[in-house]
């Protein structure tokens, strides 16, 4: 029997505090990556794990989010706690993998494109993983063009948000890379989302594992409450408003003496040639 599938039951509010939610993580998590191309070379992998710790807590925070306003009509949905939380795993170390190329190589030429695919595959890998974990009284089906195509937005969209965190070019350009990475998780979401049927079992028999309200606590409590603290790092950090190093001249710094600026002439005039001992020229009347 195919199943009635409603993934809006609580209207727009599901989809926007989702869009929210990742975008939060992606203006984090892309702000730690531009910050970690400001700094000294020692200090770049702590910045960048933060950063991929914030983009996979907001995508993961994003799909249970939007979870909550997907039902079906005729059976009760829970959710399996290894499987759910194992998702969120696989999102925080493959947005990694991605991340750290870009961080190392920089956002260009093959290095982007390679980060951006693996981070494009890590929130489709997150978002089909999270679904393996429903348990329903029902089998779960998919339409394998509509799945590539969530794959692709997802890469895609992952792609543009590294290049534009790549460009360190202040605050407002990260919230620019934040929203379109923000829109890569909720794209990709949808339409995975669009590419489901649900086609239930004869028998009445109930559903294993955990309702949504037995994890909303959990997901509130850990990656928002980490969230928040990747927050507070970006607020009392200068540089990450910035957008940029403030360099101090070496003449200006204390304890080293100012050098007078040296001036090189354009060109130098010809040297006359010297005179052979021995030999005296002699004065004509035409050269007088």
């Amino acid at each position: 029997m195919q199943g009635t599938v409603d993934g809006f039951s609580y209207g727009l509010v599901t989809p926007l505090v989702a869009y929210l939610m990742a975008s939060l993580g992606g203006a984090l998590g892309l702000r730690c990556t531009t910050r970690s191309m400001l700094v000294a070379h020692s200090w770049r992998p702590g910045w960048l794990a933060l950063g991929s710790a914030a983009i996979g807590s907001g995508i993961w925070t994003m799909h249970f989010v939007a979870m909550m306003g997907f039902t079906v009509r005729q059976a009760p949905i829970h959710y399996d706690q290894p499987t759910t939380f194992a998702s969120l795993g696989v999102a925080i170390v493959m947005v990694g993998m991605g991340i750290f190329i870009v961080g190392y190589k920089g956002a260009k030429g093959t290095a982007l494109f390679t980060g951006g695919t693996i981070t494009g595959l890590g929130i489709a890998s997150m978002h089909y993983l999270g679904m393996a974990g429903m348990r329903l009284n029902g089998k779960l089906e998919y339409n394998t063009l509509t799945v590539a195509a969530s794959v692709v937005i997802a890469m895609g969209a992952a792609t543009a948000a590294l290049w534009a965190a790549g460009q360190v070019r202040g605050f407002l350009w990260s919230v620019g890379a934040s929203l379109v990475m923000g829109l890569a998780v909720s794209g990709m979401h949808y339409t995975g989302m669009a590419a489901l049927s649900v086609h239930l079992h004869g028998t009445t028999a109930p559903a294993s594992g955990d309702s949504p309200a037995a994890l909303l606590w959990p997901m509130l409590i850990g990656p928002l409450a980490f969230l928040l603290l990747a927050a507070v790092v970006v607020m009392f950090d200068p540089l990450m408003v910035m957008g940029k190093p403030v360099l101090t001249p070496v003449e200006n710094k204390p304890g080293v003496p100012a050098h007078p600026a040296l001036h090189h002439p354009a060109r130098r005039p010809p040297l006359r040639p010297a005179r052979q001992p021995g030999r005296r020229s002699s004065r004509t009347p035409q050269n007088r």
